[in-house]
């Protein structure tokens, strides 16, 4: 029979899964207590969300949510970041948190609805934040215009500088 407090937990978790673009299941085992809270202070400036929770629990709101195949991921000390935000924000706060020389290891993430293996945790740590992008897009953007303007301005100069010298010639 299950308590108030489980149920609670896991409609609770069912709702993190439904509105997580990014979620990243990781094996803390080995990890101190200290070195957890700095993780989790990284994640809160980063609007990810670092929940432990157990495995059965997570594993009924998961099959509630619509994500099937969580049985292998959810085997030991698991943790898991959830975001609804930028979801490749988690991996980049893990692998800054993986220079220190901790433990921690990613065993799965569901990004944007698909399930991964925890080799592609690399790719995502690596990809560019959306403002990185949304930069890159208006430099690209902005870069012809400023080449335009710049050709026409020599245009123009050139121009200027031939009627002063006919000017010239002409006084």
């Amino acid at each position: 029979m299950p308590t108030p407090n489980k149920i609670q937990i896991v409609e609770e978790t069912q709702k993190r899964f439904e509105e997580s673009s990014g979620i990243y299941f990781t094996r803390y085992t080995g990890v101190n207590v200290t070195d957890i809270t700095g993780l989790r202070d990284k994640f809160r400036e980063q609007n990810v969300e670092y929940k432990v929770i157990k495995n059965t629990l997570v594993n009924i709101a998961a099959k509630n949510a619509g994500y099937d195949g969580l049985d292998d991921v959810l085997n030991g000390q698991i943790g898991i970041a959830f975001t609804a935000g930028d979801p490749s924000s988690p991996a980049r706060v893990i692998k800054d948190f993986l220079k220190t020389g901790t433990a921690l290891e990613v065993v799965g993430i569901l990004f944007e609805g698909q399930q991964y293996a925890s080799d592609k945790f690399g790719e995502l740590a690596n990809l560019p934040t959306r403002e990185e992008l949304l930069a890159k897009l208006l430099n690209g953007l902005q870069q012809p215009m400023t080449k335009l303007a710049a050709t026409l301005n020599a245009s123009m100069t050139k121009l200027a500088g031939t009627l002063d010298s006919l000017k010239n010639t002409k006084s």
